[in-house]
């Protein structure tokens, strides 16, 4: 069978990332909000604030780094909580350029990615290794 005919795994998905982006101060202080609420109740890994642009993205933003058992809980409260926010959520598989620009999920805004400095072949990145320790519920 092709590609066409057959349909892809789920066990080609090793984890996913949320980008989370802001513009301007109001933004940035809803980002905040949102890192904060986020590490009160979810297992992920937040990763560092890029108040410039960087790699394929266009706009100022943080990321968080998830496992694919979170995806059903953080997911559905970011569509909730996101106050405005974009939000990129991709699979990470072996294909990034695919990941960003052909199976993602935008909550908010649909932004643009700098294509052309993602690969079409490379490791699925595991989610990394957790940094919040939640006390809340979703």
């Amino acid at each position: 069978m092709n590609e066409k005919n057959s349909p892809r795994q789920l066990a080609e998905i090793a984890s996913y990332h949320a980008h989370i982006y802001y513009a301007g101060q109001p933004e940035r202080q809803h980002a905040e909000w949102l890192r904060l609420r986020i590490a009160e109740r979810f297992r992920v890994r937040l990763g560092n604030w890029r108040d410039e642009p960087v790699g394929p993205h266009q706009q100022a933003m943080y990321q968080v780094s998830f496992a694919n058992a979170v995806f059903a809980t953080l997911v559905p409260w970011l569509m909730l909580n996101h106050g405005g926010l974009s939000i990129l959520i991709h699979p990470n598989t072996t294909n990034p350029k695919r990941d960003h620009t052909v199976d993602p999920v935008w909550i908010g805004q649909a932004l643009g990615v700098h294509e052309e400095v993602l690969g079409e072949e490379d490791e699925a990145e595991e989610a990394l290794e957790v940094n919040t320790e939640p006390t809340l519920g979703a």
